[in-house]
């Protein structure tokens, strides 16, 4: 069983190693190379990809277009959006920490798909631009294809970038009369939580999902509800 998470918005740019992303071998190096070809083609165009103003799109863009050459952190100390400030990863036993590397898969604009303990640069690029779920679906397709089941906490631009046959979707709602409405940024909160849980007790089995105690929040055989 596999989890795919997404990426945050937010990232350190400390970096932890000095392991230049070039001497990682990281397993999608060519479509990385790929891309970053794209993007020196896309200079009149940085402002709409970075969706920023032109003065810090022309560094971002300057940052991506050198990340071969850039120092390394592992993907779960880059990432420092909503969902990963709910981690809890020093109280981690070994064990816990083993599940959460081998099942845990972080989606990515510009690396694809990565470990929690995958050595990346800093960067900016979102999955959502130059048709980035189109180019990535094969490549992550294929490399899903090995596992018996997907669970997928993804936001519905990353769910774009892949196909498999046997995959868990799983979303936090809040009812609103008897409308369901998608938690938003609470929904954030309790997806980290959420994450936190099933790496905490290595959870394998989906019927175990409704262990989960967080914020009234409760598993209805499909989603998480409140």
């Amino acid at each position: 069983m596999l989890i795919l998470i997404p990426p945050s918005e937010g990232k350190s740019s400390n970096n932890t190693t000095e392991k230049k992303f070039h001497e990682t071998n990281f397993i999608f190096s060519e479509q990385v190379k790929e891309i970053i070809e794209i993007l020196k083609t896309k200079n009149e165009e940085i402002e709409k990809i970075y969706g920023t103003s032109l003065e810090k799109s022309k560094d971002l863009h300057e940052n991506n277009l050198n990340v071969f050459s850039n120092q390394c952190s592992k993907a779960i100390e880059r990432y420092t959006g909503v969902v990963y400030n709910q981690l809890d990863l020093n109280s981690f036993s070994e064990e816990s920490k083993l599940y959460f590397n081998s099942n845990i898969r972080i989606f990515s604009g510009l690396f694809g798909m990565v470990k929690p303990n995958t050595l990346i640069p800093d960067y900016k690029l979102k999955m959502n631009v130059l048709g980035l779920t189109k180019f990535w679906s094969p490549f992550l397709s294929n490399e899903l294809s090995k596992e018996e089941l997907i669970i997928d906490l993804l936001p519905e631009i990353h769910r774009k970038a892949y196909e498999h046959k046997n995959i868990k979707k799983v979303s936090f709602y809040t009812k609103k009369g008897d409308k369901l409405v998608s938690a938003g940024h609470n929904g954030k909160v309790v997806k980290g939580q959420f994450i936190n849980f099933l790496a905490v007790n290595c959870i394998n089995k989906i019927d175990d999902f409704e262990k989960f105690e967080y914020d009234n929040y409760s598993w209805d055989g499909e989603n998480f509800i409140r």
